[in-house]
């Protein structure tokens, strides 16, 4: 994937018999989706206008260019839906896109190395970020926070992690 798209959502299935799809949007605001123009498959490959036409129960009634029947819209399910960079706002200064956190090193207050980031997720009771530690198999997710993650400088590529007592 380049790096100059962000996925801002997926195709969760198909909403009904005419093709419309729910969308599950990772934007903060969800129907932020359709204002970007059209979004792309992962790939490229395929690229989709997107209309929205109502909330539904886990994501966003849409229909996307090209889709036309159940069949069609149930094909899609579990398509990421990318869109370029420089069409998403400017973040503050406390705020991030998840794909730039992926990959900073993740150090401790000490500046000791514990690993590297490869997702963040958020499955409604906050952000938790994953990170590989240097040397173990399992992954940690921790909460994404201030009290345990106080630091975030994307232009060195770090991020500094408060473990909790426990896991150090």
């Amino acid at each position: 994937m380049s790096e100059d798209r962000v996925c801002v959502g997926s195709v969760a299935g198909a909403f009904g018999v005419r093709g419309e799809v729910r969308l599950k949007s990772f934007c903060a605001e969800p129907t932020d989706i359709a204002a970007y123009g059209p979004l792309t498959t992962k790939d490229g490959s395929r690229s989709f206008a997107v209309t929205l036409t109502r909330p539904v129960a886990g994501g966003i009634g849409a229909r996307l260019s090209g889709v036309t029947d159940k069949d069609a819209a149930d094909a899609l399910r579990g398509t990421e839906l990318y869109v370029a960079r420089e069409r998403l706002p400017r973040l503050p200064d406390d705020e991030f896109y998840y794909a730039d956190l992926i990959g900073l090193a993740v150090r401790d207050p000490g500046g000791t190395g514990l690993g590297t980031v490869i997702a963040v997720h958020n499955h409604g009771a906050g952000d938790l970020i994953e990170i590989r530690l240097t040397g173990k198999a399992s992954p940690l997710l921790l909460p994404f926070t201030r009290a345990t993650v106080p630091t975030v400088d994307l232009a060195a590529g770090l991020l500094i992690v408060d473990l909790p007592e426990g896991l150090d």
